[in-house]
């Protein structure tokens, strides 16, 4: 599936900290291997902030609350992989100030030049990152899958709305043992 690139989205050290879930790492270790398995491009989206926020308006309120917090600054471990899903060499990292993994990034460019045309989306939160950046893929025209049992969401009305009811108007929602076997 070479035309075709994974998106492990915000699932950092200072992001898990906020959303520990043993079995959605497991199930992000599983797409992770599967994609890489098959020769598929792997994209790590970050979110990180130069060192007390000066890109945030304080009247934001999702990064108001993280700009002072030095897990998100730039360079500080919070901002790094979780372990369990760090990119192996020849993976891609984008970093990003906002909620979108698109929004102020060079990702579109990176994955134009890689001819992707569909993205796999999986991380941390649903409601966030995901919701965002499908939303923006699908204006740019992108065919997309979203990995539901790789998405986290402190609140499970709130997933199972956007997977069950928002998300399959622009994209194939799956399970990540779905997808990977439909890799072989």
């Amino acid at each position: 599936m070479p035309e075709a690139a994974l998106l492990v989205m915000d699932v950092q050290q200072g992001v898990v900290a906020r959303y520990p879930d043993d079995v959605l790492l497991a199930r992000l270790t599983k797409a992770l291997a599967g994609a890489r398995a098959a020769g598929m491009t792997v994209v790590h989206v970050h979110v990180a902030l130069r060192e007390g926020g000066p890109e945030v308006d304080d009247h934001n309120p999702i990064f108001s609350t993280i700009a002072s917090d030095p897990a998100f600054s730039e360079g500080n471990a919070g901002t790094e992989s979780h372990p369990a899903v760090a990119p192996e060499a020849g993976e891609i990292l984008i970093v990003k100030r906002r909620v979108n993994a698109f929004y102020g990034t060079d990702l579109e460019l990176v994955l134009r030049a890689q001819r992707v045309r569909t993205l796999v989306l999986c991380g941390i939160a649903t409601s966030g990152v995901v919701l965002s950046t499908l939303r923006d893929a699908a204006d740019r025209d992108f065919e997309l899958v979203v990995l539901a049992d790789a998405c986290g969401e402190r609140d499970p009305d709130v997933h199972r709305l956007l997977v069950e009811r928002v998300f399959p108007s622009q994209a194939r929602v799956l399970p990540v043992a779905e997808w990977v076997a439909s890799l072989r």
